[in-house]
């Protein structure tokens, strides 16, 4: 009969100990909860409960008599369950603080990204500008001059010479004006993405190598600049790594928008690849497609890449204009 006793009272000694700790726990948390009343009262709760069971414990080890304080512990367990029914009531409170701030910080999340792709298009204009107005009007002069020298009396030799740099001194403007539009295309700017995307893949086509195939119901329709750049670089990097890594024949783009929403989808009949393991914790490979990942998720939209080996790749890109409205 003696072992009865010595084991309630270890259990109680042990519950009054977790419950000051929870009540210690649950006060250091207030200031979290910018002290919100509904945690102020769970609180208490805990503080009321901790004495209780203290005073419950008293008789064991001291001379105190619980039954002239009988009214006493009424009280305590009354205001305990007080406490802690309106403070569970109120919590919800809580909850929308959090969800509030996760939506602030979402948002937050979001005009970073857009910040950072705006000043990226913005770095892209400017080094395309100052490559085609800087390097332009030098290679001008350069072959002015060359020209020149064509028209002055020169020996076979020499002429086959200046008709060379006259001929790199024109790859070199092509390559300027290629690298210029890719950095920062007047297409888009001026005309907007569908056209944009026609231009880029008929530049593809021009390869032999590859043929695109492009459709979009958007004609004249404009879009918020961000939500364009968005899709022409998404589409880009798409194209550019199945010229990479596919080895396919064929690729088809569908561009196409509603009232609600503008929706890229995009195949190619390549190699294909293990998509599974594209966005895996760890993984080196798909670089870019975690650049279209962060770019879409930018503008609350969802990117779906399907594919496995030999079966090419397909991928859709679904993003509400709400949050890029027609301009």
């Amino acid at each position: 009969m003696q072992q009865q006793p010595t084991l309630l009272i270890v259990t109680l000694g042990i519950t009054i100990i977790l419950q000051f700790f929870a009540a210690a726990v649950a006060v250091k948390l207030t200031k979290v909860t910018k002290f919100n009343l509904s945690w102020i009262l769970i609180s208490f709760g805990f503080i009321f409960m901790a004495v209780q069971r203290l005073a419950e414990f008293l008789p064991f080890v001291t001379n105190f008599q619980p039954q002239y304080f009988r009214l006493f512990y009424i009280w305590l367990g009354a205001i305990a369950s007080l406490f802690f029914a309106v403070g569970v009531f109120l919590i919800q409170k809580i909850f929308n603080y959090m969800k509030q701030a996760e939506v602030r910080t979402r948002g937050q999340e979001k005009a970073l990204l857009n910040a950072v792709i705006q000043a990226e298009e913005r770095e892209r204009r400017r080094f395309a500008a100052e490559i085609h107005d800087g390097l332009g009007p030098l290679l001008s002069t350069i072959k002015m001059s060359v020209s020149s020298l064509s028209n002055s009396e020169t020996s076979a030799a020499s002429q086959a010479v200046i008709n060379n740099v006259n001929v790199a001194i024109s790859e070199a403007f092509k390559s300027i004006q290629d690298i210029s539009n890719n950095l920062s295309p007047h297409i888009l700017t001026n005309f907007g993405v569908a056209k944009a995307i026609r231009n880029f893949c008929n530049k593809v086509n021009q390869s032999k190598g590859l043929k695109v195939k492009f459709k979009s119901n958007i004609v004249d329709m404009r879009y918020a600049p961000v939500l364009e750049v968005v899709i022409y670089r998404s589409v880009c990097e798409l194209v550019n790594n199945s010229i990479k890594h596919s080895k396919a024949g064929l690729i088809n783009i569908d561009l196409t928008a509603d009232s609600e929403r503008v929706v890229v989808n995009y195949k190619d009949d390549g190699v294909g690849f293990d998509a599974t393991k594209l966005f895996v914790d760890g993984s080196d490979k798909g670089t870019g497609y975690y650049n279209m990942l962060s770019r879409v998720n930018s503008m609350k939209g969802k990117l779906e890449v399907k594919s496995i080996a030999n079966k090419g790749v397909n991928v859709n890109i679904i993003i509400p204009i709400s949050d890029g409205k027609q301009q």
